[in-house]
């Protein structure tokens, strides 16, 4: 262990590799302070569940549009800098919405303000994990390529203990903290983030630079990503391709070549800067909207988004629920968060050794069909039926937990592994984050839903009668997605390789 830390020490620089890790620790330590949110919308704002729904729903979205810093990032150098000056950014967006909610409590017991510095907040977060991404893929490139794995796996080492970390920490700052000071307590970590930055150098670069790279890239890709995307020997494609159709490709790849060029030899006669920036950003949205719109890429990535939406999300109002009906302590559901996480640990450790062989349909079928009979943990809950077998709550609470998150890993394993095959050379990065920004997009639609669902079942604090109904109705979605399986490549498997 210590030797291998000595030698990314030796690779990256022990400041890169400082703050890599502060900033994904910093990531999964988030649970933190956002156990302190759940309470205070529930119990100082007195919200009901399909609001709190809405304002978790809407403050998140920045997560949804991911690939813009990352454009923006790319294109668009601040003096010379493409991802510190960026991170500053970030860093500062995170740390002013938490610094101002600690301090001033007529906004912290505001709804509309609080939402506003939530969804800053989670702009400056989102934008910070895109950067640093970023920064780990560029670290690893080259001659460093043989870090890669074990920067990756230091960078989510970071973000679980950071997770376990929050969600222990979390419960129990509320049982002896004031909200207020929470806030202002997570607030080191953004200021130590930020202080972080200042230690790292950065090879400075100029927009001249980078719209020579975008060509570059954009001939590339032309001549490359789109034959190796649609290559027969590919286990995502289809076997056999007509040679009438490769001619047609090969033409019309020809064309926008000699168009790409001649658009190069008239931006380096150009002296505005703001049009060389102009035509970096629109061929870099340009390059990702072509890629985006292949088959292989829009089908696989369309059954991720439905198996978002088309299930409602209820878990603010099951919070609701375990913490007026079961009176569970904050302390104990950061216990279950804790143990959520190593259910999530135990889902990738089980997938890597039993999974990754079997083909991702059918992992994904017996992923839907095992959460949607894990629903019946809740019901035995909500239907106090457990209570008739002796089974505590709380025991039903940390075992649902740790299985749903465990299983929720096998969704999300298939989801990484068909991302990282599908991105062609050049734009893997930015591409990505559109697959990233796509599931979370998904996962904020499906709490739309839920919340929806909640308020025309007119589940309230205070009124579970129909709570249910609800879960039933979540169980019996989770089983809509698999009639979509098709969308799915048939020849892909769980592995990586």
């Amino acid at each position: 262990m210590i030797q291998w830390t000595k030698q990314l020490n030796t690779a990256f620089g022990v400041s890169f590799l400082w703050l890599i890790c502060l900033i994904y620790f910093t990531q999964g330590f988030r649970s933190f302070v956002w156990t302190a949110i759940s309470y205070q919308l529930k119990d100082n704002l007195h919200l009901t569940p399909s609001a709190s729904q809405f304002v978790f729903s809407v403050a998140f979205f920045p997560w949804s549009i991911k690939p813009l810093y990352g454009i923006l990032s790319d294109c668009i150098p601040i003096k010379g800098s493409k991802r510190i000056s960026y991170l500053v950014i970030a860093t500062v967006l995170s740390l002013v919405p938490w610094f101002i909610l600690g301090l001033s409590s007529t906004l912290r017991n505001s709804t509309w303000h609080l939402m506003v510095f939530l969804t800053v907040q989670n702009l400056g977060s989102a934008m910070a994990d895109v950067v640093v991404d970023a920064m780990v893929a560029e670290a690893v490139r080259h001659d460093k390529a043989s870090f890669a794995g074990d920067l990756q796996s230091l960078s989510w080492s970071s973000m679980a203990v950071g997770g376990i970390c929050g969600s222990l920490f979390g419960g129990f700052a509320l049982s002896s903290l004031p909200i207020d000071a929470i806030f202002l307590l997570f607030s080191i970590l953004p200021c130590i983030q930020l202080l972080s930055c200042c230690f790292v150098k950065e090879n400075s670069v100029n927009i001249e630079d980078l719209v020579e790279d975008s060509t570059a890239k954009d001939m590339q890709t032309n001549g490359s990503s789109n034959s190796r995307a649609l290559d027969e020997d590919s286990p995502l494609t289809k076997k056999s391709n007509s040679s009438t159709r490769k001619r047609k490709k090969g033409k019309k790849n020809t064309k926008i070549k000699a168009v790409n060029t001649r658009k190069s030899k008239v931006l380096h006669k150009g002296d505005s800067l703001a049009t060389k920036s102009f035509h970096s950003l629109k061929q870099a949205i340009y390059d990702l909207c072509r890629a985006f719109r292949q088959p292989m890429i829009l089908r696989p990535m369309s059954w991720f988004f439905l198996a978002h939406i088309t299930i409602p999300n209820l878990s603010t109002v099951l919070f609701y629920y375990e913490t007026e009906v079961l009176k569970l302590e904050a302390s104990f559901l950061g216990t279950a968060r804790v143990v959520g996480w190593l259910g999530l640990m135990l889902g990738t450790f089980t997938y890597n050794r039993h999974l990754k062989h079997m083909t991702l349909r059918r992992i994904l079928m017996y992923a839907h069909v095992a959460l949607a009979f894990l629903n019946l943990l809740q019901i035995a809950v909500v239907s106090r039926k457990n209570i008739d077998f002796g089974v505590s709550d709380r025991v039903m609470v940390l075992f649902g937990s740790a299985l749903v998150d465990a299983i929720n890993q096998f969704k999300f394993m298939p989801f990484l592994i068909l991302s990282g095959r599908l991105c062609p050379p050049g734009i893997e990065g930015t591409l990505f984050a559109l697959f990233m920004s796509i599931n979370n997009l998904g996962t904020t639609i499906g709490s739309f839903v839920g919340a929806g669902l909640a308020s025309i079942l007119n589940i309230d604090s205070g009124s579970f009668d129909n709570l249910l109904l609800g879960i039933v109705i979540h169980a019996l979605c989770n089983f809509i997605p698999i009639a979509f399986l098709f969308l799915i490549p048939k020849e892909a498997t769980g592995s990586s390789g």
